[in-house]
């Protein structure tokens, strides 16, 4: 039908000859057509052979849009990858991962599908289905068209997907239509979704489609073709009447059907409830019939006509220099070829009466935007646009879209909030993705993230670690940092452990002067006097030296913690040896002809506390000059804590420092239990023995211990292990003298002494 309409065209008046003209007063400039592609097309393969300009007010497939076979064609729609862009935008901006696909059955539909379901997959959008619309060429095809379409679009009423986007042209949207219609008389469920159309959908109803319920449509939106209102375009549409037709039969055709009455043909007819009068007005009629706005195909048309005027024009004027005259008067301009247009067309701006400013571009394409419309429906058949946003093809990537969501009315059932259109809902925080076997990538189960990792937003794709000196919260969504922990005077435990050290520091100090006080008596004298006060005066360091140990690590502590600690243990220690040392050799000295004799004095004391206490000195300053001790954090141990410690540098001279320790005391032990029978009223050998089981046994079990904790909880145990082995020292040697001392001074004396020993 399209290509004996063109043909018509084309040929002479009143007959239809092809090719054959010459009856023609005037030929045909420019044609504008058609509304779909496969009309366009149709007319085009007739009219590239007259090299006449075609202009189409209907979207053409880019791939048809051959320069070659279509060179005459102008476009007055912009591409219609500018559409799929922007429903691609429109989809990110709504967060809708999971939609449906519906094309016409035809090549059309075919190059749809194959541009975008690669477009949706390489921005993490799936198609839930893909229902293919059947293209109804003859009306006796209609049945079984209809039977088809109801088997193929039950995916569409059934599936999860709340956002279809539709590709169909005329009369595939009648059949669409007329399947939603039937839909309430059928088995199927009620269909809620939001459309998405492109600008080639439109209501084009026949009268007896105006019962047909369109409430599946509300809510809609369109990319339409940017349009604007002419002047006076209301009042025209107004002042329509069908007195106006002079020959030609369109517009009583179109009243006739719109207002469903008929014109009399003679005045034999008799007035019917049927007739029309004329009198009728179109802005009665609903929407679905007619509208009383200008629509975007509308104003495709007309800016088609002020393209060929104005290119006319331009031509005119680029004439003017040829023009004859005759008589004083110009004469008309030789006629006009279609084939000369075409110069005039391409890359031709001009500003139409509505006052928007069109622009061809070299390949005859309209460059142009998209108006975003939102369609709203009523019972009563009419619906309205409202325009919620505009399409900018040339804008920067990813601001192609401007969206006004406020404006948006949603279907009915959708109760006004954004509809949720994906394959499952989102993972929340601290969950990451992971697909489903056998189902498309917009289909996945969330897990929890593992220990120590966490994810920050929505539908992560993995969970990360938190930085350095941060670590997850409780739900695993959050790096929160981390606190700094070290042993401090602020906190109960600190304040505990210094109150002992300072404690037993004073009780050492109360026992050196209670023994410095009472020097001349014989419990002092008889035990080496000058040892007892170089062992007190060891142990009041060594408690004080545990002072170094709570506080912040600094560099200068931390140098001091371990070495000066070391020291005066073993300081402590070797007093304590030599005390024993001392004890024993005494005894050995009083059998005849003994030469341990010569051995007994403060030199032999002297040189066993100063050798003992060179070797650790010596060891000391080994640790300090290779591998010293410094400040460290350490991030790992604990998930909550940055740990503040003081690291040992090199963990091999620590244990060295530890083990010589050992040594000293394990000595003493043995010399101390061998001497612990020997005849003495102030024996002390019974008290060491004692005091180096104490002192073993803890730092035995501080090893393991020290070695099982972390943090603060570590180096309160090495506190606590100097504090306690210190304090079994003072204990169990002087408390029996100290007793004597200051609660039994009657035993205190020399008489008592010498008359034990006899």
């Amino acid at each position: 039908m399209t290509n004996k309409a063109i043909l018509s065209l084309l040929s002479t008046q009143q007959r239809f000859v092809p090719n054959y003209t010459c009856a023609v007063l005037k030929n045909p400039t420019a044609v504008i057509g058609g509304l779909d592609s496969e009309t366009s097309v149709n007319m085009a393969t007739i009219v590239a052979n007259y090299k006449m300009p075609q202009l189409t007010y209907g979207s053409f497939s880019p791939t048809q849009n051959d320069g070659t076979h279509f060179s005459s064609l102008y476009q007055m729609v912009p591409k219609e990858a500018y559409q799929y862009m922007g429903v691609l935008r429109l989809l990110q901006h709504f967060n809708w991962k999971w939609i449906g696909l519906l094309a016409v059955d035809d090549d059309r539909g075919d190059r749809f599908l194959q541009t975008v379901i690669p477009l949706l997959s390489e921005n993490d959008i799936c198609f839930a289905f893909s229902v293919r619309l059947p293209k109804l060429t003859y009306l006796n095809d209609l049945t079984d068209s209809i039977l088809r379409q109801a088997e193929m679009s039950l995916a569409v009423f059934e599936d999860k997907a709340r956002v279809c986007f539709v590709y169909a042209e005329h009369p595939s949207q009648f059949l669409s239509r007329l399947l939603l219609f039937l839909a309430p008389l059928t088995s199927f469920p009620p269909l809620h979704k939001v459309w998405i159309v492109t600008c080639q959908w439109d209501f084009e109803s026949m009268s007896f489609q105006r019962l047909w319920d369109i409430g599946s449509f509300h809510g809609t939106i369109s990319f339409a073709v940017h349009s604007k209102q002419p002047p006076r375009f209301q009042h025209f549409l107004q002042a329509i009447n069908p007195s106006w037709a002079n020959g030609d039969g369109f517009i009583q055709n179109f009243w006739e059907e719109a207002f469903s009455c008929l014109f009399k043909v003679s005045n034999i007819q008799g007035d019917s409830e049927n007739t029309c009068t004329g009198e009728e007005k179109l802005e009665t009629l609903p929407g679905i019939l007619f509208e009383m706005s200008m629509t975007g195909h509308s104003y495709n048309v007309y800016n088609a006509v002020y393209a060929v005027a104005h290119a006319l024009q331009i031509m005119y004027l680029s004439r003017s220099n040829h023009r004859r005259w005759f008589n004083g008067e110009q004469m008309e301009v030789q006629n006009v070829q279609p084939w000369q247009l075409h110069q005039f067309l391409r890359n031709i701006t001009f500003n139409n009466s509505a006052g928007d400013t069109m622009h061809l571009n070299e390949n005859g394409e309209l460059r142009a935007g998209f108006d975003v419309t939102n369609w709203v429906t009523f019972p009563n058949g009419s619906f309205i646009r409202i325009q919620v946003g505009i399409l900018d093809p040339w804008a920067p990537s990813g601001k192609e879209l401007t969206i006004q969501d406020n404006k948006i009315i949603w279907h009915r059932t959708f109760n006004q909030v954004v509809p949720l259109s994906v394959c499952n809902e989102k993972c929340h925080p601290g969950y990451s993705r992971q697909k489903k076997e056998g189902e498309k990538f917009c289909c996945y189960e969330c897990v929890p993230c593992p220990e120590g990792m966490i994810s920050e937003k929505k539908d992560a794709d993995m969970c990360v670690r938190c930085p350095q000196g941060h670590y997850p919260n409780h739900h695993q969504n959050k790096c929160v940092p981390k606190t700094i922990s070290f042993l401090s005077y602020k906190e109960a435990l600190g304040v505990i452990l210094a109150t002992l050290a300072i404690s037993f520091s004073l009780v050492t100090v109360l026992v050196l002067g209670t023994f410095v006080k009472y020097r001349n008596s014989p419990i002092v004298k008889a035990n080496n006097r000058s040892l007892t006060y170089i062992l007190l005066i060891s142990l009041f360091h060594c408690f004080l030296s545990s002072l170094l140990f709570i506080g912040q690590p600094g560099k200068v502590t931390c140098l001091l913690r371990h070495t000066v600690f070391a020291i005066v243990f073993s300081v402590a220690i070797s007093s304590v040896l030599a005390k024993t040392m001392t004890v024993v050799l005494a005894f050995m000295s009083t059998k005849p002809g003994s030469r341990m004799r010569s051995l007994v004095g403060k030199k032999l004391a002297y040189s066993v506390v100063l050798s003992g206490s060179l070797v650790q000195v010596g060891i000391c300053i080994l640790w300090l000059s290779t591998s010293p001790p410094f400040p460290d954090m350490d991030m790992l141990s604990m998930n909550e804590k940055i740990i503040v410690e003081c690291n040992e540098g090199s963990a091999v001279i620590f244990y060295c420092v530890l083990g010589y320790m050992g040594f000293l005391a394990t000595v003493s032990f043995i010399v101390a239990f061998l001497a612990r029978k020997l005849p003495d009223s102030f024996n002390e050998a019974k008290f060491i023995t004692f005091s180096m089981l104490v002192f073993c046994s803890v730092w035995l079990s501080f090893i393991p211990t020290y070695l099982s904790t972390k943090g603060k909880s570590m180096v309160a145990v090495e506190i606590f292990s100097i504090l306690v082995s210190g304090a079994g020292l003072l204990v169990c040697i002087f408390s029996p003298k100290c007793y004597i001392i200051v609660l039994r001074p009657e035993l205190n004396n020399r008489g008592l002494l010498i008359n034990k020993k006899e």
